[in-house]
């Protein structure tokens, strides 16, 4: 797995995510290049509740906007 944007975006550059989780409330110019990668490559994206609420499912302390599957 992949969490935080930057790691997020690596990964989809080298075409290893299978599956991307978005926060409803990330800043849209953060996740822009993720949904237009996204979209680009056919990667499903899902939408989580919050930053919070990812950063917690990712286990880390801090809150993340995106975060991805590897293949």
């Amino acid at each position: 797995k992949t969490v935080g944007t930057k790691q997020t975006l690596k990964a989809l550059t080298k075409n290893s995510v299978s599956k991307v989780f978005l926060a409803k409330d990330a800043d849209k110019r953060v996740v822009g290049p993720l949904l237009d990668l996204c979209q680009a490559n056919h990667i499903i994206i899902e939408e989580v509740e919050s930053m919070t609420v990812l950063g917690k499912a990712c286990r880390v302390d801090v809150p993340t906007a995106a975060a991805a599957l590897l293949l």
